[in-house]
């Protein structure tokens, strides 16, 4: 998988990876966060997705990222810090990527507070990207109730 890292990294780039790498070998591969780096707000454990931007803020900046390939642009004010490229935030209405949503995305959604989109985090790191929607079912905690409201405002 191929990804672009900026920001607070001693040698921005694009980088190839391995399947299964996550935002922390990213950094590495081009030399590290500088001493400027919030690495606070990057999930450096999370798996990367091929054609995403990982953006390493420096503390107290705010970075509008780029859509990752198939995702909605963000909206004004969207997280990134390390957060899946631009699929984080949905555009106003459109359907938030399971494969990129952060967990303030994820709580954006109908029926879904702090613990539940963890659960689906933790669902996608346990087992890689979602490759449908239907798999939302698979996740603690999302019923057919839960599921019904949620389907038609998600996307993979």
């Amino acid at each position: 998988m191929t990804v672009h890292v900026v920001g607070q990294v001693r040698r921005p780039g694009i980088v190839t990876l391995g399947a299964g790498a996550r935002v922390a070998d990213a950094i590495d591969e081009v030399g590290g966060a500088t001493g400027r780096a919030d690495l606070g707000s990057v999930n450096l454990a999370r798996l990367l997705v091929d054609g995403e931007q990982v953006v390493v803020p420096k503390p107290g900046e705010s970075i509008a990222a780029a859509p990752a390939p198939g995702a909605a642009a963000p909206a004004a004010g969207a997280p990134a810090g390390g957060a899946p490229a631009g699929g984080a935030a949905p555009a106003a209405g459109g359907p938030v990527n399971l494969n990129t949503a952060d967990l303030a995305t994820l709580e954006t959604l109908p029926g879904v507070g702090p613990v539940l989109a963890q659960r689906i985090l933790d669902w996608r790191t346990e087992h890689g990207r979602f490759t449908a929607v239907e798999e939302l079912g698979e996740v603690s905690g999302i019923g057919d109730k839960i599921y019904a409201q949620l389907a038609p405002k998600v996307t993979v």
